[in-house]
């Protein structure tokens, strides 16, 4: 079993049998683990891990995602290897490729990791860019079909900032026949050709995507609510005056009140609590965020097992 594309740039690229077959996987990988059995598709093979951006859960869940695979991973800051020491991204690719089966980079220009990408003979995984975070989206599909039992007909309401989380479940949301609605300040809607391509996707599987300004109106019977920080990593000077715009963005018991009684809470984390989210909300009996952040591994372990086992 494989995936029908060599590297995992964004959820619009896969089709919706790869992320079927990424789930599917995912779940039986799960449960070998939690039954202690041994599963080591990728004994003897290495991922190479760059980071540009500092993180918890990306470099845990790839890095022990490796190890109990039966493989190694390998941690690689720009202060570390020639990349930060002007190497260019073409050849830090073509080099790394003669040296591990596989590259995860988490960094800010999505531009970079496409660069890597074309040039690497090895599979490429994006571990977040600016533009673009599937890892974290596929993660998400997992935790909400454990949760909810199915995907189609699912209704997702995202309040917050329009960055690359929201730009990531805009592509997924209608692939999986998934309602879509996301609730940004003015100024901070997603993408525009991310907004059109979502749409069109939406067309085709009959399904609907809503991008509004009004928190409950998105939230509105919702089965999922998510969010993000309003600032995220490399936008720190812009954090006190992002506090204004969203203050009315804030996911708290009066806006999931809004929500399907069953409706369950998700956030990416790190979370910023008393600002995106509440601690009553966040530690809440509907909150599934600390499941969302064990499945960053299982579905980690799916997408390296689909790709690097080849």
């Amino acid at each position: 079993m494989k995936l029908s594309r060599k590297d995992l740039i964004t959820i619009d690229d896969i089709t919706k049998d790869d992320v079927v077959k990424i789930i599917e996987i995912s779940e039986m990988i799960r449960m070998k683990h939690r039954n202690g059995e041994l599963f080591v598709p990728l004994l003897g093979k290495a991922l190479a891990c760059i980071f540009r951006k500092p993180s918890t859960r990306t470099r845990v869940s790839f890095e022990m995602a490796m190890f109990q695979l039966g493989g190694a991973a390998l941690y690689l800051s720009p202060s570390e290897i020639q990349l930060g020491r002007g190497e260019t991204i073409a050849d830090t690719a073509r080099v790394l490729s003669k040296y591990v089966n596989g590259i995860m980079i988490r960094t800010f220009a999505h531009s970079e990791l496409v660069e890597l990408a074309e040039n690497a003979t090895v599979p490429v995984i994006n571990g977040l860019t600016d533009y673009s975070h599937p890892c974290q989206i596929l993660a998400d599909l997992l935790t909400i079909k454990d949760k909810k039992k199915m995907l189609k007909g699912i209704t997702v309401a995202y309040v917050g900032d329009g960055n690359n989380v929201c730009n990531s479940w805009l592509f997924a949301a209608p692939k999986m026949e998934m309602e879509f609605r996301a609730a940004c300040p003015p100024g901070y809607a997603p993408d525009s050709k991310v907004v059109a391509r979502s749409k069109q996707l939406a067309e085709e599987s009959k399904t609907k995507i809503t991008i509004t300004e009004d928190p409950f109106e998105a939230v509105k019977g919702a089965d999922v609510v998510y969010t993000d920080v309003w600032a995220s990593m490399g936008q720190e000077d812009k954090a006190e005056e992002k506090k204004k715009d969203f203050e009315k963005y804030q996911v708290n018991a009066k806006l999931m009140a809004a929500a399907h009684k069953d409706a369950i809470v998700m956030h990416c984390l790190p979370a910023h609590r008393g600002e995106e989210i509440t601690d009553e909300v966040m530690d809440g009996p509907q909150s599934v965020v600390f499941d969302e952040a064990e499945n960053r591994l299982h579905a980690q372990k799916g997408i390296l097992a689909l790709l690097m086992n080849r």
